[in-house]
């Protein structure tokens, strides 16, 4: 049993080693939003086929790091969001889409399960108000 939770996982982290391989900030972002999409459809599969909390939780985790990933990668291209939008526009649409697909799985989900799925929300609605923040906010004046 625990070698097929194993063999289940590792597909998963493979493909987020492949992402984080790619040299490309702006593409690696992409991919790794690709990735947290594919990584919470597994979860969702998870948890409604079996109510395997193991499962559901490894693929949450990576739906979290994968938007950390996708976030830090466009913020290395040293681009700014209100200048050069596309890439910072496609993760903001990306992340607000997995927070809906967040919200179904939630409330799929008995009471006592929600826990992680909560945290993995909180750390999403961050990164996706930090791009909104970004894209919009321009330049500050100065104060008198």
């Amino acid at each position: 049993m625990l070698a097929v939770a194993v063999l289940a996982a590792a597909p998963a982290c493979a493909s987020l080693d492949a992402v984080k391989a790619e040299p490309n900030p702006e593409k690696r972002a992409d991919l790794a939003l690709d990735n947290a999409g594919l990584a919470l459809k597994a979860a969702q599969e998870a948890y409604l086929a079996q109510a395997d909390m193991k499962r559901v939780g490894a693929s949450l985790q990576e739906v979290s790091a994968s938007v950390d990933l996708a976030f830090a990668s466009l913020q290395e291209t040293h681009k700014t969001a209100s200048q050069n939008p596309k890439h910072f526009k496609r993760a903001e649409i990306l992340t607000r889409e997995l927070l809906r697909r967040i919200d179904d799985l939630r409330q799929q989900m008995s009471a006592e399960d929600r826990d992680e799925i909560d945290r993995v929300r909180a750390a999403v609605q961050k990164v996706n108000e930090s791009l909104l923040d970004g894209m919009m906010g321009g330049k500050k004046k100065a104060q008198p």
